[in-house]
């Protein structure tokens, strides 16, 4: 399906939530001219030509959503890329389904910004090419207050929102049922629940609001509580630790993606290499507490994160 296709759907889908306000940020090239391109270092491959890069790929273009995502290429591996002697492109995005089209249409060289279960399925639906490559650092998913300050406050008949995407829907929904304000279906799948899963919503009767995942932080207003995703929280300014319950699995942590056919090759083991060096882990632990972190990290994975139990996060890391 085209960009344009895709983003035609997605204007008609957010006008009929309200929402239709939200300028949804696109790939780099003329047929997306609203994307958030910004400027590459003059002057760093060139000062570098002896450098250890892969000859055959010295421009690399990232792409991620605003937010933690983007100030991660920003503050550290765009830095640390371009010492190298790459020249590194970041192209920054406000949803979550331009980056795998860009990706596969060749407009980006990765992307990052999902975890393997929302990929799985994307690419699956899109028949795309694509490959999980590294984890990176990931903010929890979160239930914030919105005209309710406390899980306490729950009561009959509240609006709960959630993000609309099938893959963090679902999330939503496993989240409301621990809390016992839902109850899911029995033998469920819980990375593909869905509303029809439901068994009952008797107990509080929510009226559960979809909302494309970047407007979420912008409604908590017009909600008693908002599920948000940790990477759109912290974007909005909103603390992690501003959360009144977080997801305590540590199935969605986030990994970078590629092209099948990139596997392999020189320039994605730099950059993964970037995202494992002991300076971006001190620089995640430095700016991002909180976070769930990759597990090939050893003794870091989690780390700074108090929601879920050591046995529970082993049997559930990938």
């Amino acid at each position: 399906m085209k960009l344009t296709d895709i983003s035609r759907q997605l204007a008609t889908a957010f006008a009929a939530v309200g929402v239709s306000s939200l300028v949804l940020v696109g790939c780099s090239n003329s047929s997306a001219p609203e994307a958030t391109q910004e400027p590459v270092t003059e002057g760093s491959t060139a000062e570098t030509a002896a450098s250890d890069i892969d000859p055959e790929h010295t421009k690399i273009i990232i792409g991620t959503t605003e937010g933690d995502f983007a100030d991660m290429v920003r503050n550290q591996v765009k830095g640390s890329l371009e010492a190298q002697g790459y020249e590194v492109e970041l192209i920054a995005f406000t949803d979550y389904v331009r980056p795998n089209l860009a990706l596969a249409e060749g407009d980006l060289d990765i992307n990052i910004f999902q975890h393997k279960p929302y990929l799985d399925n994307f690419k699956k639906e899109n028949n795309l090419d694509l490959v999980e490559a590294f984890q990176v650092p990931t903010a929890p998913l979160g239930i914030y207050s919105g005209k309710k300050n406390t899980l306490d406050a729950a009561f009959k008949g509240m609006s709960v929102s959630a993000p609309n995407d099938p893959s963090n829907f679902a999330r939503a929904l496993v989240m409301m049922n621990d809390l016992g304000w839902i109850k899911l279906k029995d033998n469920i799948d819980p990375l593909t629940a869905s509303k029809a899963d439901i068994a009952d919503n008797s107990k509080y009767d929510i009226d559960i609001i979809e909302l494309e995942a970047a407007q979420l932080p912008r409604a908590r207003d017009e909600v008693d509580f908002a599920v948000i995703n940790g990477n759109y929280a912290t974007d909005a300014g909103i603390e992690l630790t501003e959360a009144l319950f977080q997801e305590p699995s540590f199935s969605y942590v986030n990994w970078s993606a590629i092209k099948s056919a990139d596997t392999g090759k020189k320039w994605v083991e730099d950059v993964t290499n970037a995202y494992n060096s002991e300076a971006f882990k001190k620089y995640a632990h430095d700016t991002f507490p909180g976070y769930k972190y990759p597990k090939i990290w050893g003794a870091d994975h989690g780390a700074h994160t108090d929601a879920a139990a050591p046995a529970e996060a082993e049997a559930a890391a990938q």
